[in-house]
């Protein structure tokens, strides 16, 4: 155990931080009673989650993916379905739509690697445009219906319970997994590896990285966790339709999350879901009823002007905020010591 600990090598600040969550995780939904309020925090846990999901691919290794509702609504779908017309339970669906993803992402992964910047984001939106377009044109030929709604039976193993309680536990126990798997691979050396490729894929190729295995790797991780929380989404609402789960705001929110966070940290994506889910709110109760969409133009005005300020998100804000004042400090007593 010893040798482990010390391959991660934990920091103080990675103590700190594990219990905080865990704190907010197996604690917050036994301390919130209003119904709105566990809503929320239920949202914010399975966001975060997919977020960190998301930071996989696009903060540690660099790809700037903005396709990935392809892999939340393969996830919501795959279980659905699965559930609703096999009696399969979402939990077996869950790890069918994950792996389902895992393959949607090699496929598009071929072609898509072998192009950078804007390109590779502008592939992975189309490949989640296009999902969703086919499955609104397939049901010309098949007997499916536009919306799919899950019976309520309760029951663990329908993945279906009587209080928002417990789905936050769940959806936390999800962002805590996400967590776990995040940090292991930037501690490891498969995260040495996929910075090393988002500095400079030049220099990783040079230096004899395998750019293409390990982008890939990260990518089907990625893919596998985001398309688990849809299934966690559709049996939390238990019902679903394809411009909802296909929806391309799952595609710009999960990357706005951790680019406000701090993307590429492991904590950015978690803090980044926590202020921007609840200021989404915030800003629908103050401005939603007197002019529609008025609230999601001062979501986005406010959003970018965090982003530019700190283009390192809040993270890295802090970290430069605590360097000047170290710099402050020692120059001080430097100037008491002369």
């Amino acid at each position: 155990m010893k040798n482990f600990l010390s391959y991660f090598e934990f920091k103080q600040s990675d103590i700190y931080g594990a219990v905080v969550l865990l704190l907010l995780v197996f604690a917050l939904p036994f301390v919130v009673s209003n119904d709105y309020y566990v809503n929320v925090l239920v949202l914010v846990f399975l966001y975060a989650g997919m977020a960190s999901a998301w930071n996989i691919v696009g903060g540690m290794a660099g790809q700037f993916s903005l396709g990935h509702t392809a892999f939340f609504g393969t996830g919501a779908y795959t279980s659905t379905l699965l559930f609703t017309y096999a009696d399969v339970s979402p939990w077996i669906g869950m790890i069918a739509g994950g792996v389902l993803s895992m393959i949607f992402a090699a496929i598009i992964a071929y072609p898509a690697f072998r192009m950078r910047g804007v390109f590779f984001a502008m592939a992975t939106l189309a490949f989640g445009e296009t999902l969703r377009i086919l499955l609104i044109y397939s049901r010309k030929h098949i007997d499916m219906p536009y919306g799919l709604s899950i019976n309520w039976d309760p029951g663990l193993a329908n993945m279906i319970f009587e209080d928002r309680s417990s789905y936050a536990l769940l959806t936390g126990a999800f962002l805590i997994l996400v967590t776990i798997v995040a940090f292991g691979l930037s501690r490891s050396y498969v995260g040495i590896y996929l910075r090393a490729i988002r500095d400079s894929e030049e220099a990783a190729v040079a230096a004899g990285v395998p750019m293409q295995r390990y982008k890939m790797i990260a990518f089907l991780i990625s893919a596998f966790f985001t398309s688990a929380g849809g299934t966690l989404l559709a049996q939390y609402v238990l019902y679903i339709e394809p411009t909802t789960v296909f929806s391309m705001a799952y595609s710009v929110d999960l990357p706005l999350m951790a680019l406000l966070g701090g993307i590429g940290t492991v904590a950015g994506p978690i803090l980044g879901a926590f202020i921007a889910l609840p200021l989404r709110d915030v800003l629908l109760e103050l401005f939603g009823s007197g002019a529609a969409g008025l609230h999601l133009a001062i979501y986005g005005v406010m959003l970018m002007v965090i982003v530019i300020v700190l283009p390192s998100g809040l993270i890295g804000g802090f970290k430069s905020l605590q360097t000047r004042l170290r710099k402050t400090t020692s120059k001080r007593e430097e100037s008491n010591d002369a």
